[in-house]
């Protein structure tokens, strides 16, 4: 396995992970960027893209990163919070009247990014193509009553927080939030990350192997059970992990209809590099582009859920205002770090303290939702570089 890319000197040692993730058969193709102080630091990439195709893993490979795309939309958010464009604590309904049905009135845009307007799945029945085209989730997410009171708990809004999030950003701005974050962070930045990916670049996406939970064929029958009881279509779990049963399917997210649409919680396609450069930019100027001021980062990462997430089967994973921050689960960094992780084990991250942010794509998809060993291996040699 030939391992491409570059370390700083003193950062040897995070080549020696990256190498050892593939050495132990948890990797098939996947990328790693460090920045410190606005800087790259290590960007490394190697293995297969599409193995179906014979197509290695080059340094302009781009990949599906699920949940770390709610880091991205989060990030738009705060941009127009911190222009005053958006007042994070007013109720919804000022930006989306709609929004006011079935005793949703006076939910605050801040509970979208938190993960506690009990909004986490719909129960209208839509096909997929319909929930791509985005008018028909905003109009089912107009009708839903919330499965619990806003604000008493916290429930992961696996799918539903892109197109909650992603309309009040369209109501303020009047462009789709594909659009604003392409204008106003991938463009200044230089990022290769996109919320809608244009046709050209589709040859670039790896193909994603596997899913957060085996296939059939690969359990014992007490596995399926338990599977079945945690993740089956009238669960909490199944019915938030696919927006109510559309995002269901095998295979959809290898497809080009996914990659074209603007899912702002989970369609998001990017390299490495970009999501790290995109969230150091978050904590200084980086070739100079600042994303967001000291202070706005310090408001949106500060927690605000407690308790366990109800959705994901009581996990202690917490959240600022759209970012996970640190909790008995995730320990990356120091006390203020914050960041996303992408279902089967992408990562965007971020530490103030230390001037450190990082960007890990993979193809082989593992069964974690909040990172693995690979990219905690990865970030904590980063930090071992430092001391």
């Amino acid at each position: 396995m030939t391992i491409n890319g570059w370390t700083s000197a003193g950062f040897e040692a995070v080549r020696d992970v990256f190498e050892k993730n593939f050495a132990d058969g948890l990797e098939v193709g996947a990328a790693f960027t460090a920045y410190h102080r606005g800087q790259p630091v290590a960007d490394l990439w190697g293995g297969v893209a599409d193995a179906r195709a014979g197509r290695s893993w080059d340094e302009d490979t781009l990949e599906v990163v699920f949940s770390t795309t709610k880091g991205a939309a989060a990030i738009c958010a705060h941009q127009l919070a911190e222009a005053g464009r958006l007042d994070l604590d007013a109720p919804v309904v000022e930006y989306w009247p709609e929004f006011g049905q079935a005793g949703k009135e006076h939910i605050p845009v801040s509970f979208l990014l938190t993960h506690q307007a009990g909004l986490a799945w719909v129960d209208e029945p839509l096909t997929l193509e319909e929930a791509l085209a985005w008018e028909p989730m905003i109009h089912a997410l107009e009708h839903q009553a919330p499965a619990w009171e806003p604000g008493t708990a916290q429930g992961y809004h696996a799918i539903t927080y892109g197109y909650l999030v992603g309309e009040v950003v369209r109501r303020v701005t009047g462009r789709s939030i594909g659009t604003y974050f392409r204008d106003e962070v991938a463009v200044p930045l230089g990022l290769d990350f996109w919320i809608g990916l244009p046709e050209e670049h589709e040859p670039r996406v790896g193909r994603l192997i596997g899913g957060i939970v085996p296939d059939d064929a690969e359990v014992d029958d007490e596995t399926r059970t338990a599977m079945a009881e945690f993740l089956g279509p009238d669960t909490m779990l199944g019915k938030a992990l696919t927006g109510g049963g559309a995002f269901s399917g095998s295979g959809i997210w290898n497809t080009r209809p996914l990659h074209a649409a603007e899912v702002p919680a989970a369609s998001g396609i990017s390299d490495a590099r970009s999501i790290a450069r995109m969230y150091s930019a978050c904590l200084t100027d980086v070739d100079g582009v600042r994303l967001l001021s000291a202070d706005q980062v310090r408001e949106a990462t500060i927690q605000r859920t407690t308790g366990p997430n109800i959705v994901l089967l009581d996990l202690d994973l917490q959240f600022g205002l759209g970012f996970v921050v640190p909790s008995t689960l995730v320990q990356l960094g120091g006390p203020h770090s914050f960041g996303h992780f992408g279902a089967g084990g992408s990562a965007g991250w971020a530490d103030p303290d230390a001037d450190l942010a990082f960007g890990y794509v993979m193809n082989r998809m593992d069964m974690g939702l909040a990172g693995d060993q690979r990219s905690f291996g990865l970030i904590n040699a980063c930090y071992d570089a430092l001391r």
